[in-house]
């Protein structure tokens, strides 16, 4: 969400980064119905001071003797008037409102400019991809071959982009989920949260999914949400607070199921596990101050690089530009995980600084020590990391020629075995 009073001071800024954006220039629209909102509360103000004055001219009128109905009579006109400009207020602000709620947040100005992923900028490179003596497999054959990845069965359930994970695929996934938390909370200092996979409308508003992207979500019969990232359930949890500066950075994590319709996904990735419509997702959560979130930032990226490292997978991250990042976000950071399989890098994780965005739609403060005065708070969330996607990018990044798997060493402590084989 943006603030209307700093459009007002700055909208050849507000335009610029909008065009960053690809889109047209508001500011000079939004001004002119921020004006309109304005002055029809300007005047309820002079017709109240009125009302208030001519209620004093009746009592002395009356007291004199005289005639005060063509007073009354006034009094009387000026509550119509009121409710008529109080109305007018109301539809301007609403209006401004709904217009403000979908406009996407402003680019820093380190992001890249561009118009897709194309014109993304690779930062950094860590390990050497995988060489086979072999041709290594997609993940779906080798999980399907292996007796233990059910797509045919997910189908006759629920359709496509589902899966059934059985035996040791099953359990690689819950060892991720456990082993990424453990980092993120034992390593990083993160505080895990077991939040709500239902959220209500206030909560995707806050975050920045609804209005503008409803399609993409998935809704139950009586109104709740199924959260497609614990950004949302995490981020909210500080929303209409005022937080002490001294309580922050607030660092959250949390596994949980994600829900996405992948509306305008058809034909893409159709195959395997790397966009499905119900998937699990370690998520990482910082809520800061607006001089350390840039900072926070990297700390945050890093983390989830180091969950790589850690299972010795080959990735790269990228700088997104600013007309491939997030709806809310103000700079983000991707990282793509080598898929030999695929013989490319893929997206496992993404880090963004959404600066005041969705604190604003949240109504989320910090006061600093010794101050009365308060400021939104910058929020930032991360992928720490998308649990799938890292169970894809081991089978195939540590497949062999006899269609086994073999379990990183990171995570034998959690499977109990080295070598995941056919059932």
């Amino acid at each position: 969400m943006h603030d209307i009073k700093w459009i007002r001071e700055n909208p050849k800024d507000f335009d610029a980064g909008l065009a960053k954006r690809g889109d047209d220039p508001l500011s000079e629209d939004l001004i002119a119905l921020d004006a309109r909102r304005r002055g029809a509360l300007t005047r309820v103000q002079e017709v109240q001071n009125r009302r208030n004055q001519a209620a004093k001219e009746i009592g002395k009128v009356k007291a004199q003797g005289g005639d005060a109905q063509a007073l009354i009579d006034e009094v009387a006109k000026s509550k119509a008037e009121e409710a008529a400009l109080e109305e007018e207020a109301k539809t301007a602000s609403d209006e401004l409102d709904a217009i403000l709620a979908g406009i996407p947040n402003i680019p820093l100005d380190d992001v890249p400019v561009g118009a897709d992923e194309a014109a993304n900028q690779e930062i950094r490179r860590w390990g050497d991809p995988v060489k086979f003596d072999f041709e290594p497999k997609e993940h779906d054959e080798i999980g399907t071959n292996l007796g233990l990845m059910d797509f045919e069965g997910a189908a006759k359930l629920s359709g496509a982009r589902f899966v059934v994970l059985k035996g040791e695929l099953a359990r690689l996934e819950r060892s991720l989920a456990n082993f990424m938390l453990d980092m993120h909370t034992g390593t990083f200092g993160y505080q895990e949260v077991n939040p709500p996979a239902m959220v209500r409308d206030d909560a995707c508003f806050g975050t920045g999914q609804l209005p503008k992207f409803s399609e993409e979500l998935f809704r139950t019969e009586n109104g709740y949400w199924l959260i497609p990232t614990a950004e949302v359930p995490l981020t909210n949890l500080v929303a209409g607070e005022i937080l002490e500066v001294e309580t922050l950075p607030r660092r959250m994590t949390a596994m949980t199921w994600c829900f996405r319709s992948e509306a305008g996904a058809a034909g893409k990735d159709t195959r395997g596990m790397i966009r499905m419509h119900q998937f699990s997702k370690v998520e990482m959560v910082s809520v800061t101050t607006p001089e350390t979130s840039a900072m926070e930032l990297e700390r945050m990226t890093s983390c989830a690089e180091a969950v790589l490292r850690a299972l010795l997978l080959p990735y790269r991250t990228v700088v997104l530009s600013t007309g491939d990042m997030g709806f809310s976000a103000c700079k983000t950071y991707d990282i793509e995980v080598w898929l030999p399989g695929q013989g490319r890098y893929r997206e496992i994780s993404s880090c963004s600084n959404c600066g005041d965005f969705q604190a604003r739609r949240m109504k989320a403060r910090v006061r600093k020590a010794g101050e009365k005065k308060t400021e939104f708070v910058h929020t930032l969330n991360g992928s720490g990391l998308a649990i799938g996607r890292t169970l894809v990018a081991i089978l195939e990044n540590y497949q062999q020629a006899d269609g086994t798997v073999v379990v990183p060493e990171a995570l034998r402590p959690y499977m109990g075995v080295e070598v995941i084989g056919k059932v």
